[in-house]
C-alpha cells in the first residue's frame, strides 16, 4: 500500500513519524494531511538510506537542489560533490537531471549517497536512449517512456516529474496566441516535438493510467510538470499555462482516486504582481496539491543573480501558498552550475522559503529569528552562529573581519547596542 492509501486508512507509519517529528507537529495532523492530498511524502521503500521529509499545507516551506550532468560537462564525481554542498547548505530534497554520460549509473549512485527524497525526469532518459537507438527523439517509442519510469522507480527514485499536461489541445492552443519565447521546459520540449512529428497525443496524457499503475506500485511520487511554464515576463499567466494547468487538475484528481501521491509544479518567469494570482489559481482548480515552483523568477534580466530574482519571487510564491521551492542558480541561463552556485542557489531559496514560514504561522519560524535578535542584543556570537541559516559562513565572515571590540567591525567600539545598553544600565553579555 501506498502512503497516500494507508493515511486514508488511519495509519501512521515510520515516514509520517519521521516527518512529524521534524516539522515539530504531532502525527496524526501529518497523517491528516497526507490523506487529504495537501501533503505529500516522497518516500519511496526502495531508498533505502531515506530520511523522509514532508512537502504541503502547513509544513516548512521545503527547498530542492538540481544537479546532473550535461552531454558538455559528463563528469559524475563532480555532481556527487554538488549533491555534497546541496546537503551541507541544508536542501530537504535533491533532482538528478543529467543528460550526459552513463545515466543509470550516475542516478543509482547518487541515490546511494542521498538521505534525502531524490527527484528526476524520466523523459530525459527515453529521450536519450531513443537517440542512440533510434537517431532521434521524435523515434522514441511509448514504451520507452514507461520502461525508463519504471527503471527509476526500481532504483528507489522518491518522486518523477511528468510533463503529462502538453497534450495537442494544450499544443494547439500555443500556436494559435503565440509566445516571445515558446517552451523553456526541455522535457517538455522533447515531448512537444514528438507529439508535433508524429502526430499523436502524449503517451503520458493518453495512458496516464498506466503511469498511475508503476507509481502506486512503488509508491513514486508524482510531480506533474508545467511544461509550458513561462520563460518569459511576457508569456506569464497566458492561455497555454492556464490550459495546461487546467489539465493537471483533472489529472491530480484522477492521482488521488488511484491512491498516487501527487504535487504540482509551477512557473517560471512571473512579475510580481501575478504571483500571488499563480499560487491561488493552482491551489483552486488543483485542489490544494502541494505547489512546487521554479523561482518564480521576477524579471528577465538578473543573468548572473538569478538566484536573488528567484529568491524575491519565491518568497512572495511561498507567502502566497506555495509549499517546495525549486532553487536557481547565479549561472541560471548561463551554464551548468558550479559548487558555489549551489551553495548560493539553495542558502537564497531557504533565506527565500523562511521569510515566508514566518508569515504563514509555521511552527518555530518566528521563534527562531526572535532568539536571533536577542542574541545580537547581547553581543552572544556563539547564538547568532547557531540561529543563523548558514553557520559556516557566519564564521568564515567574522574570522575574516574581525573586530578588536566584542561587536563586529561594522561599528566596532561604537556599536549601538552596546552603548544604548550601557546607557540604561543593561550590560550586554559578552561571548
Amino acid at each position: 500500500m501506498t502512503q497516500l492509501e494507508m493515511a486514508r486508512e488511519g495509519r501512521i507509519t515510520y515516514a509520517m513519524e519521521a516527518v512529524a517529528q521534524a516539522e515539530g507537529l504531532p502525527a496524526e495532523e501529518v497523517r491528516r494531511g497526507l490523506a487529504e492530498g495537501t501533503v505529500v511524502v516522497p518516500a519511496n521503500p526502495r531508498h533505502h538510506n531515506l530520511a523522509p521529509s514532508g512537502i504541503g499545507k502547513g509544513l516548512r516551506t521545503k527547498v530542492n537542489a538540481n544537479l546532473g550532468t550535461s552531454t558538455d560537462y559528463p563528469f559524475p564525481d563532480q555532481e556527487l560533490d554538488k549533491l555534497a554542498v546541496s546537503l551541507e547548505a541544508g536542501a530537504d530534497t535533491v533532482m538528478d537531471l543529467s543528460t550526459g554520460g552513463d545515466i543509470g549509473i550516475i542516478r543509482r549512485s547518487i541515490l546511494e549517497k542521498c538521505p534525502v527524497p531524490l527527484g528526476t525526469v524520466p523523459i530525459y532518459q527515453a529521450a536519450i536512449r531513443a537517440i542512440e537507438r533510434n537517431g532521434a527523439i521524435v523515434n522514441m517509442a511509448p514504451d520507452e517512456i514507461f520502461d525508463a519510469i519504471e527503471e527509476q522507480a526500481q532504483d528507489g527514485v522518491d518522486f518523477m516529474t511528468v510533463h503529462c499536461g502538453v497534450t495537442q489541445a494544450v499544443l494547439g492552443r500555443l500556436r494559435r496566441q503565440g509566445r516571445v519565447v515558446d517552451i523553456v521546459s526541455r522535457g517538455g520540449a522533447f515531448l512537444t516535438g514528438w507529439i508535433l512529428h508524429n502526430g499523436q497525443e502524449n503517451p503520458l496524457y493518453e495512458q496516464y493510467d498506466r503511469l498511475l499503475e508503476i507509481a502506486r506500485r512503488y509508491d513514486v511520487t508524482l510531480s506533474l510538470g508545467d511544461g509550458l511554464r513561462p520563460g518569459s515576463l511576457a508569456d506569464a499567466t497566458d492561455r497555454a499555462q492556464i490550459e495546461e494547468l487546467l489539465t493537471l487538475g483533472e489529472l491530480v484528481d484522477r492521482a488521488r482516486e488511484a491512491g498516487v501521491q501527487v504535487m504540482v509544479e509551477g512557473p517560471g518567469h512571473v512579475p510580481l504582481d501575478q504571483i500571488a494570482t499563480n499560487v491561488q489559481l493552482q491551489k483552486r482548480l488543483c485542489r490544494e496539491a502541494p505547489f512546487y515552483v521554479l523561482g518564480p523568477l521576477v524579471t528577465d534580466i538578473g543573468a548572473g543573480y538569478d538566484h536573488i530574482t528567484a529568491a524575491i519571487g519565491g518568497a512572495l510564491a511561498a507567502m502566497a501558498g506555495a509549499d517546495y521551492l525549486c532553487y536557481v542558480t547565479p549561472a541560471e541561463h548561463l551554464g551548468l552550475p558550479e559548487l558555489d552556485d549551489v551553495r548560493e542557489g539553495v542558502m537564497a531559496a531557504r533565506i527565500a522559503g523562511h521569510a515566508a514560514d514566518i508569515v504563514k504561522g509555521v511552527k518555530g519560524a518566528w521563534q527562531r529569528d526572535l532568539d536571533m535578535s536577542r542574541a545580537r542584543k547581547a553581543l552572544d556570537w556563539e547564538a547568532q552562529t547557531r540561529l543563523a541559516l548558514d553557520p559556516k559562513r557566519v564564521r568564515e565572515v567574522r574570522a575574516r573581519r574581525a573586530s578588536n571590540s566584542d561587536a563586529c567591525s561594522m561599528c566596532g567600539k561604537y556599536c549601538a547596542m552596546d552603548l544604548v545598553s550601557q546607557h540604561l544600565g543593561v550590560t550586554a553579555v559578552r561571548c
